[in-house]
């Protein structure tokens, strides 16, 4: 108790006070850990609690907000390093479709939803901005744990947060540039503030890009030698040039980001982002807890009832926002579901645009609050919709239908209903060799896959193709089975296996099935379900391999 008066009244000193805050932080996580609820929470709880309307345990204003500006660039260097064009080609049209679209959806629909909460419209277009993007960090979290991170709902959802991360990104720094634009051109025209504008961010562009041209790679090659040197370069570079770029009249956010987009195409990118991950985390944890602090908790009991209705926008019409466009783009209800439902959150990326609004005198603290508010709502509840959104596709289903726009789907699986000698599930690399070597001996087969963009391909290549979905129980009276020998299960998830041998068997087929394992501990589960043969990619190619050698 004594403790806690002395920090009360500030008496503790910083490095002190600094381990409380961030003990009480840990403490919450390892809570919240066991209720199975997103890290962020426990952060913005810690500060809500370190606040003056709590214990009021929280006096470094000034070091505090310095570690979460140094953490919000970190954090902005790392989406820049994401930002490699190759992969946003190798994403498709389909994944910029899906998040332009939902982003001006959600953004149009929730602006005329704030403003008829009555809120001033620039505070509603700041918080219908915030309520567009989705948290990469728990998606990401939650999908990896349920083994979902490379099935097509969880692609669809890493391109739609990609997507979200750019436009976020462009918005934070739109905002910036032209604020302080204003600021360092001020008494100077319109005309000539833009062009002194545009004349210091071509010089900031150019100079980045001739950088990252001629100096960046073979310096990196030759710092990747200490790993631990190349991690100092990294943060060393995202700060230098956010202070350059603040120093030009722009925002740090900008220098950071294109600090990490400078280095986005070199060999490193996944060794420094990944290296990084930690060092965000922990940085940005001192601006949840400053945000959690700054609230004004007597203020917040007003605002509970708008918090609810946004917050219901967000787990509701969100999702049915993302159902409808991936069902116009020709995906079936099942993967359009899973994929709306992990959108079903605010970001942290709509704290920290919220935040700027604040920073930037658009708006005051109490909009922050609110969204605040919707972000606490939102990623409890998410993660829960998240982790059984299979029981809730079962019940919902039904109402679904009206979402899937079959003749897409009907236009790219067009074939024959039956004389098939062999169905095969999963056109990846494993199954589109099978059907290669298939086709080579003149087997007549039939490929099935829920991905419409392989379907489309292979469809073009002269293969009879259906589409259907091998974790799906519904896919057994899509398909003509009748004359088939053989089904193979080409897909590496024991689960997608499991749910075609138990749903052929439950339907009678009377051929032979095969499935596939990826590693020894499932074959013999696999056998006990039913399987007829075992295909283990891996350990066959390394026994092909060996016969050639001895041969």
């Amino acid at each position: 108790m004594a403790m806690l008066a002395r920090m009360q009244a500030g008496a503790l000193e910083p490095f002190t006070e600094l381990a409380v805050v961030v003990g009480l932080a840990a403490a919450l996580g390892v809570i919240g850990s066991f209720l199975r609820q997103p890290l962020l929470m426990a952060f913005i709880g810690a500060g809500i609690l370190a606040g003056p309307d709590a214990l009021g345990l929280l006096s470094m204003d000034h070091e505090v907000r310095l570690l979460a500006s140094v953490g919000i660039c970190v954090l902005l260097f790392v989406v820049g390093l994401r930002l490699d064009l190759n992969i946003i080609r190798s994403m498709g049209p389909t994944a910029a479709v899906l998040g332009l679209g939902q982003v001006a959806a959600t953004a149009l629909i929730g602006l005329g939803l704030c403003m008829a909460l009555r809120m001033p419209w620039v505070e509603a277009a700041y918080v219908a901005g915030a309520l567009t993007f989705s948290s990469t960090i728990i998606v990401v979290k939650l999908l990896s744990d349920k083994r979902e991170i490379d099935s097509l709902h969880g692609r669809m959802a890493l391109g739609l947060l990609i997507v979200q991360d750019i436009v976020v990104v462009v918005v934070m720094i739109a905002l910036s540039t032209a604020e302080h634009a204003g600021e360092t051109s001020e008494g100077a025209s319109l005309g000539l503030r833009l062009a002194i504008t545009a004349t210091r961010g071509t010089a900031l562009l150019l100079g980045v890009a001739l950088l990252a041209r001629f100096i960046l790679p073979p310096l990196t090659a030759r710092l990747a030698r200490t790993r631990e040197l190349l991690l100092l370069f990294a943060v060393a570079w995202a700060v230098t040039l956010a202070a350059v770029a603040h120093g030009l009249g722009f925002s740090r956010e900008v220098g950071a980001f294109l600090a990490g987009v400078s280095l986005a195409s070199t060999p490193y990118r996944e060794t420094l982002s990944g290296r990084l991950a930690s060092l965000r985390d922990f940085l940005l944890l001192f601006f949840f807890i400053e945000l959690g602090a700054s609230l004004e908790l007597r203020s917040l009991g007003t605002q509970i009832g708008v918090a609810i209705a946004l917050a219901l926008f967000t787990l509701l019409c969100k999702p049915l926002i993302v159902i409808a466009i991936m069902g116009r783009l020709g995906y079936r209800k099942r993967t359009s579901f899973l994929t709306g439902v992990s959108m079903a959150q605010i970001s942290e990326f709509s704290l920290i645009l919220t935040s700027l609004g604040v920073s930037l005198g658009h708006m005051d603290r109490g909009a922050l609050g609110l969204v605040t508010v919707v972000g606490l709502i939102t990623f409890g509840l998410s993660a829960i919709m998240i982790t059984s959104s299979h029981r809730l596709y079962e019940r919902v289903a039904p109402a679904l239908d009206m979402f899937e726009k079959s003749s897409h789907e009907d236009a790219e699986t067009r074939g024959e209903d039956g004389g098939y000698e062999v169905v095969l599930f999963g056109l990846g690399r494993f199954g589109s060799r099978i059907v290669e070597a298939m086709q080579a001996r003149g087997v007549r087969v039939l490929g099935a896959d829920f991905d419409p963009q392989v379907l489309q391909e292979w469809s073009s290549r002269g293969l009879a193709v259906r589409y259907a979905d091998a974790t799906d129980p519904e896919f057994g009276s899509a398909l003509p089975l009748r004359d088939a020998r053989w089904v193979v299960c080409a897909a590496p998830e024991l689960h997608a296996n499991l749910t075609v041998l138990r749903t052929l068997r439950e339907h009678g087929f009377g051929g032979r099935i095969a499935a596939t394992s990826h590693g020894p501990m499932h074959v013999e589960r696999l056998r006990r379900a039913g399987a007829d043969l075992v295909l283990q990619p891996f350990a066959d190619a390394a026994e092909q391999a060996a016969g050639l050698l001895m041969a």
